[in-house]
């Protein structure tokens, strides 16, 4: 869910081309880099309904000055052109967007994402100002609107200014174009701009007709794919070690139990010379058993529902509770404690049972004796000194 909400923000009709990467043989692919100039070939052999925007990463974790105030770093400067705003997913808060005619001419002009504009100008207007970053010093335009952030990286801690611009300040050789986005008319359009695109990717970088292609292409939808395979494979190691985790917990209280037994002899001896039977005392450690798990089980949700929001805060990301697994795994407990729990009620009315039968064996046995004769032989015999404490009390009497 988190990673589909974060690819909305590019819209369904949007793919990329990438430098195609990977491994081969055993050796790392030599790809040729997407040069700038690719870029721009790209751009105008681009038809209609195919919308080009490029963008370059020039500098990272900078710090953004203007006039006394500074940011505290960790800005990124990209440069890009006037489509950036509709091919990336962004809006403006306020001024204006980077035109065709500061990318002809190389303005020194530039974006400012909503974190950096807030840090510099907090009770004033942006627009107009001059600030520095890098090698560069650039005129505020414009404000982009707030967009978030995706794994700790904040789209709102930018500036953008036109890539001509930053291209003349850093230069382009051996810089490889890392966003090349191509926006079609529609998602029904998806499939032919993108033939169309390999095509003209093709000729711009001299591939014969038995070459592979050297670059790759990206959408959402190829993207979700990998995030779902990534997190099919986080679920499937998930449940690998969750299941290790309960065997080595059922033999660890397995062990726990057996060493209770062997320390407790003294009390099952007693606990049978007064009555109890092997069930209820084996029923006794099954419950202790019982309980434990449920108590660690019920300290581990806690944990793992601490860790999981502690990483949701610290990646900005909402944490989604499965309550599913929870209610099913309560219920799953709830029924196998049921038999425990039973089983222990009646121990409980066992006991309560024999404690008033042995009461009512005690008053019987009194009565016995207060009727029974002083020479009676069998009560003599059998009670011989409560027999002689009763006849010495009826001679004194």
């Amino acid at each position: 869910v988190y990673f589909q909400e974060a690819l909305q923000i590019y819209g369904g009709s949007t793919f990329n081309v990438e430098r195609k990467g990977g491994w081969k043989g055993g050796q790392r692919n030599e790809v040729p880099d997407i040069t700038y100039e690719h870029a721009l070939r790209l751009k105008r052999r681009a038809g209609a309904g195919l919308t080009v925007s490029i963008q370059e990463s020039f500098g990272r974790g900078e710090k953004v000055r203007s006039g006394g105030n500074a940011t505290e770093g960790g800005t990124t400067l990209y440069g890009s052109d006037e489509n950036f705003l509709g091919n990336f997913g962004y809006e403006l808060a306020r001024g204006r967007p980077i035109t065709e005619r500061d990318v002809q001419h190389a303005r020194n002009v530039a974006l400012l994402g909503k974190e950096v504009a807030d840090a510099l100008f907090p009770n004033a207007t942006p627009l107009g100002k001059q600030i520095t970053i890098g090698r560069v010093r650039l005129q505020v335009v414009g404000v982009l609107a707030e967009k978030g952030g995706f794994l700790n990286m904040s789209f709102d801690n930018r500036v953008v200014a036109p890539i001509s611009t930053l291209a003349e300040a850093y230069g382009t050789q051996g810089r490889n174009i890392g966003d090349l986005s191509i926006k079609t008319a529609g998602f029904e359009a998806m499939q032919a701009g993108k033939q169309a695109v390999i095509s003209h990717m093709r000729v711009i970088r001299g591939l014969g007709p038995a070459e592979d292609n050297d670059f790759e292409i990206e959408s959402n939808a190829t993207i979700q794919e990998e995030a779902e395979q990534f997190t099919s494979v986080l679920t499937t190691g998930g449940v690998g070690i969750g299941l290790i985790s309960l065997l080595a917990a059922g033999i660890g209280i397995m062990n726990i139990m057996l060493v209770s037994v062997t320390e407790r002899t003294r009390e099952i001896g007693i606990r049978k010379a007064v009555g109890a039977r092997r069930r209820d005392i084996m029923r006794q450690f099954l419950i202790e058993a019982v309980v434990m798990c449920q108590i660690g089980g019920l300290i581990g949700i806690g944990l793992g529902a601490a860790f999981s929001n502690a990483i949701a805060l610290y990646f900005d990301f909402s944490a989604v509770f499965p309550w599913a697994w929870a209610v099913g795994g309560a219920a799953a407990v709830e029924r196998a404690s049921a038999p425990p729990r039973a089983g222990m009620r009646k121990t409980r009315r066992d006991e309560r049972k024999g404690r008033r039968d042995e009461v009512f064996c005690q008053r019987r046995l009194r009565y016995a004796l207060a009727k029974a004769s002083p020479t009676d032989p069998l009560f003599s015999v059998s009670f011989f000194p409560l027999s002689r404490e009763r006849s010495e009390h009826q001679q004194r009497s």
